[in-house]
């Protein structure tokens, strides 16, 4: 599989790769856990809280994505295309986006029924899509290197 994803896939198209997986992994965790928590597991009071105040995760995201412009802009070639670059991005980006109904509202708006279920499932489905259609030069010689191996 290693072989193929070099052959296959310039440096680019692997951080898309990367970047459009990390998303929907942190974005799908990110949802387990909060439902999770709002189900009465984990830290009480709902979440993390900071000087009394909640802190929401897309605060993790805001400066992770601050991190890796940084790092875009001062760090290495290497540093740069490194795959945890991509992974933070898309990660970052999955934080945002898990609370993006609180940005635009100023509010806290997270478990408001009002369009959540539908913001959910779009969003969801433009994770997995995007890995799809990312890696399409990729996936017909992976399933073929798979089947090599049986």
């Amino acid at each position: 599989m290693r072989d193929e994803w070099r052959a296959r896939l310039e440096p680019g198209e692997q951080a898309t790769v990367l970047a459009w997986a990390a998303f929907t992994v942190t974005f799908a965790g990110l949802r387990a856990l909060t439902h999770w928590i709002r189900a009465g597991h984990g830290p009480s009071g709902g979440g993390m809280s900071v000087g009394g105040r909640h802190f929401h995760h897309y605060n993790l995201g805001i400066a992770l994505l601050a991190g890796v412009g940084a790092m875009g802009l001062r760090g290495t070639e290497r540093q740069r295309r490194h795959p945890a670059a991509a992974i933070a991005f898309g990660s970052a980006n999955a934080m945002i986006v898990d609370e993006l109904a609180l940005l635009l509202d100023l509010k806290d708006v997270y478990w408001a029924n009002d369009g959540r279920k539908s913001v959910d499932a779009a969003v969801g489905l433009i994770a997995v899509g995007g890995t799809i259609v990312a890696g399409l030069p990729f996936w017909p010689h992976a399933r073929r290197a798979l089947q090599s191996v049986r």
